[in-house]
C-alpha cells in the first residue's frame, strides 16, 4: 500500500474515532451517552443484516454506507470499553491483527499449503491451541448460539466434517436425507408432536449437510428462494387485483396457474 493511501486511511479513521468520542463526551449526544454494550446489541445485528442486503442487491454505494454503520457500532463499543478502562479501539485492532498473522502461517510464515481445505484445517488446529482454549473444548465449539439456526447448523456441520465426522461420499449424504424424510413420515403417522418436531430438525440438518457437500451456502440458497417466492406470490396478488378480486377469492388451481406462468 502506498504512503498516500496509508495517510488518508489513518486520517479518516482517527477523525471518525474522535467524532465517536465526542458523541459520548460530556457535551455530546444524550442518546449516544446513555448507550451501553447491551443496549447497542440490537443495532449491531440490524446493521449487519443491512450490509448483507446491500451485498444481495449488488449496490456498492449502499454497501459503502452500511459498512460505515457497522464500523460505527464497533467504535461505539470500543469507546464505551475505553471509558470503563477495559480496552480501546487500538487494542481491538492489535488483537485482530495478531490473530490474523498467527492463523495465516502460510502467508506470514514459512508454511506451505496445498489449497483451501488445508488452510481451513490448519486454522482449526491453530485455534484449538490458542490461549484460553482447553483440550476439553469440543471440536464444534465456538459457533455462537445467537446465530440464525440455519447459519449455525452450517457452521457446526463444517467443523464436524473437518475432524473426520463425515460421510465417505455424496451417496451417503443423500441416503441420510431419504432416511430422515422416512422418519418424518413415521412421526407424522404416530401423531407424536414431540417426535415430529425432533425429526423435522434432523431433516433440516440433513439438508444443511447436503448443501455443504454441494458447496452451496444454505442460508443464501434459502434467502434467494424466499425472494423467488415473494415475486411469484405478489404476481398472484396482482393478477387477482386485475380482476377486481382479492387473492383469498382465488382457488388453489387459479393460484397455481399464475404461479407456474411466472415460474416459466
Amino acid at each position: 500500500m502506498d504512503n498516500g493511501r496509508k495517510k488518508r486511511i489513518a486520517e479518516e479513521f482517527m477523525a471518525l474515532v474522535d467524532v465517536v468520542a465526542e458523541l459520548r463526551g460530556p457535551m455530546g449526544c444524550p442518546w449516544d451517552r446513555q448507550q451501553d454494550h447491551r443496549s447497542l446489541r440490537r443495532y449491531l445485528i440490524e446493521e449487519t443484516y443491512e450490509v448483507v442486503e446491500a451485498i444481495d442487491q449488488g449496490s456498492l454505494d449502499k454497501l459503502e454506507e452500511e459498512l460505515g454503520d457497522v464500523l460505527l457500532q464497533v467504535l461505539l463499543h470500543s469507546q464505551i470499553a475505553n471509558e470503563e478502562g477495559s480496552f480501546d479501539i487500538a487494542d481491538v485492532c492489535r488483537r485482530i491483527r495478531m490473530k490474523l498473522i498467527r492463523r495465516h502461517p502460510h502467508v506470514f510464515g514459512g508454511l506451505e499449503v496445498s489449497g483451501v481445505d488445508e488452510v481451513l484445517s490448519n486454522w482449526e488446529h491453530i485455534k484449538s491451541r490458542e490461549p484460553g482454549k482447553s483440550e476439553m473444548d469440543s471440536a464444534i465449539s465456538g459457533v455462537p448460539s445467537s446465530l440464525p439456526a440455519l447459519m449455525r447448523a452450517s457452521e457446526i456441520s463444517k467443523k464436524a466434517a473437518r475432524v473426520g465426522f463425515e460421510w465417505p461420499d455424496l451417496g451417503g449424504v443423500l441416503a441420510k436425507l431419504k432416511e430422515e424424510v422416512s422418519e418424518v413420515e413415521e412421526s407424522i403417522a404416530s401423531g407424536d408432536e414431540g417426535s415430529i418436531k425432533h425429526e423435522i430438525g434432523d431433516l433440516l440438518f440433513a439438508v444443511v449437510n447436503l448443501a455443504r457437500w454441494l458447496k452451496v451456502d444454505p442460508e443464501e440458497s434459502l434467502r434467494e428462494m424466499l425472494e423467488r417466492f415473494r415475486n411469484r406470490f405478489e404476481a398472484i396478488e396482482r393478477h387477482a387485483r386485475s380482476e377486481g378480486r382479492h387473492i383469498s377469492d382465488m382457488t388453489i388451481e387459479e393460484m397455481d396457474a399464475v404461479w407456474n406462468s411466472v415460474k416459466k
